[in-house]
């Protein structure tokens, strides 16, 4: 599996791209392209193209969340290009989302994707690739994360606590173990490889990329590097784009974390 990171708020020196606090990822496996997530404007598709990256070959464009700063791309996708990618995303993942006055959600709606192309939604896993699973809906079992509302979803014409029910992510299973690749972990990223683990059947976790939603110095925090700790998930760490400097030292004391930015490319076998 091959992995090149289109956007995220960080970029390389020297290396010339757009960043943006949003999260892009290229992914290709056996012969299959994909994008998880589009960011929240369109240098995804000005760093593709300096990429060489021909975003007209897409099959698929997974969605981790609704959040606009990984869904913002999209309506930029189809007024560049007559390609028409499957959309897959966990129901209610166009749904109206807000934050105070500001409106957080897909700038795109359902109705006016479906004009685009086929959306599939599923809350259970579904491989997508050969060996690329989209996780659904994450079981939230622990209990230190996934547990606070961000902002409001719209339900039956009437705004309410947002849980972000619809973060999902992808689990890559190769034959020496899995590895997990996030948007935001709003559903928290342990609760992400727990379910990773059963579903692949594997509990080698052989590396994480993408953001866990982590800011502060607090118990999620602490207990999420225990968790970490007690998995044995210590190699092939790229936490990015939702994960604060100071959560990232901190995990550094711990464990070899890796920098990203715009440009990233991992190959995963």
């Amino acid at each position: 599996m091959k992995l090149k990171v289109l956007v995220d708020n960080n970029t390389y020196i020297d290396e010339y791209y757009y960043g943006e606090p949003g999260v892009s990822y290229y992914i290709e496996d056996d012969g299959e392209k994909l994008l998880l997530d589009v960011g929240y404007s369109e240098i995804y598709i000005k760093n593709a193209k300096k990429m060489g990256i021909n975003l007209n070959e897409i099959q698929k464009i997974v969605l981790s969340h609704s959040h606009n700063d990984h869904t913002g791309g999209l309506e930029y996708y189809f007024k560049n290009y007559e390609n028409k990618p499957e959309i897959i995303g966990c129901f209610g993942v166009f749904e109206e989302r807000k934050y105070g006055t500001l409106k957080i959600g897909s700038p795109m709606g359902e109705e006016e994707i479906l004009k685009k192309t086929k959306v599939i939604y599923s809350n259970t896993p579904k491989k997508i690739t050969k060996n690329i699973i989209f996780l659904g809906k994450i079981p939230r079992i622990n209990k230190f994360e996934g547990q606070v509302p961000l902002g409001k979803v719209k339900k039956a014409e009437k705004y309410v606590d947002d849980y972000n029910l619809d973060d999902s992510a992808l689990v890559y299973k190769s034959k020496n173990g899995i590895y997990i690749i996030t948007g935001c972990s709003h559903s928290g990223i342990c609760n992400i490889i727990d379910y990773a683990k059963i579903i692949c059947e594997d509990n080698r976790v052989l590396g994480i990329i993408g953001g866990f939603h982590l800011f502060d110095l607090d118990i999620q925090t602490n207990e999420t590097i225990k968790f970490f700790k007690e998995n044995k998930i210590d190699k092939n760490l790229y936490p990015c784009h939702c994960v604060s400097l100071k959560v990232k030292i901190e995990m550094s004391k711990y464990f070899n974390i890796n920098e990203v930015g715009v440009g990233l490319e991992l190959e995963w076998d």
